[in-house]
């Protein structure tokens, strides 16, 4: 196999880690563009393994590129790096995989971006967590059925340093299929996290004690949802903004094409409210006592507290 350069663009939670994941496998330095981002940014990709490189840099040097950008962004990063290749005019081939949280349509668009270049665009979805010593999320890609000499070798790259890719071959398999089962899964996972948030608040908003209560309640008929809701609200909360738009992306989906999903429109407002809430708590926890934000957190403690006392109780000899 020949040898790879590869670029990760986005170097927050999950693309540093991605990125780590690789330079730690042997990839050598990831170059990602940092144009405008923060110290505390520079600092995330340095200690990543993390190059900072101009879009000519990146589409003059990498072979494999993966983007892994906030969703209302991803669109504009794809034309910020054929905008770079052809001002250069170049003619060396690069795979590159929108591994972003939008849906079939946005991305079957943005592939029309890299048409007359010898960049092969590749559909990705990151469904999980960021990688970690004990954690590598499932990495699902698709592609055309014209371009699978470039799939073949992308998916053997990224799994050789680390990276846990999926394959989506079969019958009818193209671009727009990984972000079809990104789609199906956030409206599932994400749906449900919105739900349980917009109850959490509407229990507060009657009293401290109902929403209390609702803990016990859960765990009297649905004790698995309090499991899921000790870890998953205050996982949300730093990621709330990126799931406004990922709402936005999966009412598209589900609707169609000339339907609109009210409820995931709402649930996007949701999260724009409890983004909003989050930011305020970072600023000023004791300031932002009583918000959204530091209600969401007790009710994962109370969680939390109650999945540890379920526990003791099965230790329990009888």
């Amino acid at each position: 196999m020949a040898s790879h350069t590869i670029s990760v663009l986005g170097a927050g939670a999950m693309g540093s880690k991605l990125a780590e994941r690789m330079h730690i496998n042997g990839a050598g330095d990831i170059l990602t563009n940092l144009d405008g981002r923060s110290k505390e940014t520079y600092e995330r990709a340095r200690e990543s393994g993390m190059a900072p490189a101009t879009y000519e840099d990146i589409a003059s040097k990498t072979t494999c590129i993966i983007s892994v950008v906030p969703p209302n962004e991803a669109h504009s990063v794809a034309e910020l790096v054929v905008g770079a290749y052809k001002a250069l005019s170049l003619e060396r081939a690069i795979t590159f995989a929108d591994c972003n949280a939008v849906n079939p349509d946005s991305v079957k668009e943005m592939a029309k971006l890299f048409e007359g270049t010898n960049i092969t665009f590749l559909d990705g979805s990151i469904i999980g967590l960021p990688p970690s010593d004990t954690y590598n999320p499932g990495i699902y890609v698709s592609g055309n059925s014209e371009d699978e000499q470039a799939f073949d070798e992308f998916v053997e790259v990224t799994l050789k340093y680390g990276l846990n890719v999926f394959a989506m071959k079969g019958e009818g398999a193209q671009v727009g299929d990984a972000s079809a089962l990104k789609m199906a899964h956030s409206a599932i996972v994400k749906g449900t996290i919105g739900l349980i948030t917009t109850s959490v608040l509407a229990a507060h908003a009657s009293s401290p004690s109902t929403a209390k209560s609702l803990v016990h309640a859960l765990d009297v008929s649905q004790p698995l949802f309090v499991e899921l809701t000790s870890k998953l609200l205050a996982q949300m909360l730093p990621k709330a903004y990126r799931f406004v738009r990922e709402m936005e992306e999966v009412g598209g989906y589900i609707a169609g094409p000339t339907g609109r999903s009210k409820i995931f429109e709402d649930l996007g407002d949701v999260y724009a409210k409890v983004a909003n809430a989050h930011e305020e708590y970072k600023r000023d926890p004791e300031g932002a006592a009583g918000g959204d934000a530091d209600v969401l957190l007790k009710f994962s403690e109370e969680a939390q507290k109650t999945v540890k006392a379920a526990e003791v109780r099965r230790n329990i000899p009888h």
